[in-house]
């Protein structure tokens, strides 16, 4: 058995692709300690640097107290808590939905929707750039599984039209998790009403950084429940904890409860982060400085790329990613940034196409602007090894 896996294995790495995992030490802060380095990270999630924040820390250890570390069961045995349920009517309140429900992390929720709405006679329909829990839930749905060109709503339409399905799910990521740019909500909300389909999307990258209260996209495009019936949020990124979350109507909510395999059979969510997120999301909404600085920096990137001339993708999210092409060029400017103290990961085949290779620069509310004059500077220096931008193929 070792040898067939190690023949695959030294397959990956000769196509340079091969991953390999960075130790760190202490919080998640733009100064990351790694493998005995200091290095200055553009590569993390937490936006709006709520992971190491203090009141969030001191939430999570009071709470760790008062009800333990571990949740003890699933949520229909005894691991439903309090801090459960105040966390989830929090999270409806805030999304303007009925309802909410909790899972134990982002691909379990995506999966779990999906297989739990759809059956054999039914269809999905999905963003060719969805995240691959996405994916991963439409291919072991027992539905049939279409794929439409990213963005392109022209071809979703015409598939929905000649679908004669009989429930019909469209589903994307409102932020893409690896491009930074966002779906069209208003339009794919009419698109699926003009031809009775449910809308899902995935907003893991959109809640805490976009809409004036960081209500992500169906805040920026004013989508009610009726318009995004189906709504998806994970708890590791902007709110900094982890977990993830479900809000729509009480009937979606209570299909979920009794028919989503992934939240039926998991041990339920640590009580002590549902309380420390109860305090990120109040500081969501009630900081709003912190999308401001995030706004401000991310206009600075952009400036400072445009000025460099360098193969910067479209986004106006933290996402900020930077074409290169081949996985071996990616991984060479990435190593040479990390010789110069800064930490930005390059992203490879199967995350992104084929001859799509990037550098995923991610900003977060606690860079300032002399971080980003330091990765500026060290991009100027290595800008010869950027090369021009691949097309992408529909």
């Amino acid at each position: 058995m070792d040898l067939i896996l190690q023949a695959a294995l030294d397959e990956r790495a000769l196509s340079h692709l091969y991953r390999r995992r960075l130790t760190h030490s202490g919080p998640q802060k733009p100064l990351l300690q790694v493998e005995g380095e200091s290095l200055l990270a553009f590569c993390s999630n937490d936006y709006l640097g709520l992971a190491a924040d203090l009141q969030v820390v001191s939430a999570l250890t009071r709470a760790a107290y008062e009800y333990g570390c571990g949740g003890g069961a699933s949520h229909l045995v005894c691991g439903h808590s309090q801090a459960h349920h105040q966390l989830e009517e929090e999270l409806a309140a805030f999304t303007g939905r009925e309802r909410a429900l909790l899972f134990s992390n982002g691909y379990m929720a995506n999966m779990g929707v999906i297989t739990a709405l759809t059956h054999a006679s039914d269809a999905i329909f999905q963003d060719k750039l969805n995240h691959a829990s996405l994916i991963d839930g439409g291919l072991l749905s027992r539905a049939t599984f279409n794929r439409y060109p990213h963005l392109n709503y022209d071809v979703l339409e015409k598939r929905l039209i000649q679908s004669q399905a009989n429930r019909k799910l469209v589903v994307s990521d409102g932020v893409f998790s690896m491009d930074g740019d966002t779906a069209e909500i208003d339009r794919l909300s009419r698109v699926c009403q003009s031809h009775n389909a449910w809308l899902m999307i995935d907003d893991a990258h959109g809640f805490g950084c976009l809409g004036e209260n960081g209500g992500g996209v169906a805040e920026v495009y004013r989508a009610s429940q009726a318009q995004l019936p189906i709504l998806i949020g994970t708890l590791g990124k902007a709110f900094g904890t982890s977990g993830a979350f479900v809000v729509g109507s009480h009937a979606l909510i209570e299909t979920l409860i009794q028919f989503a395999r992934p939240y039926i059979y998991t041990t339920s969510l640590s009580p002590a982060i549902a309380e420390a997120t109860r305090v990120s999301l109040s500081l969501i909404q009630a900081e709003g400085w912190r999308r401001q600085k995030l706004q401000a920096l991310i206009a600075y990137f952009k400036n400072g790329c445009q000025a460099l001339n360098l193969p910067l993708m479209p986004s106006s999210t933290p996402i900020q990613p930077l074409q290169v092409g081949g996985s071996q060029q990616a991984l060479k400017i990435s190593h040479a940034l990390r010789e110069k103290g800064i930490l930005v990961t390059a992203i490879r085949p199967p995350t992104v196409p084929d001859g799509q290779s990037r550098l995923r620069v991610t900003l977060t509310a606690l860079h300032d602007f002399t971080h980003l004059d330091r990765l500026l500077d060290a991009l100027s220096d290595l800008a010869p090894l950027f090369v021009e931008p691949v097309e992408r193929q529909s």
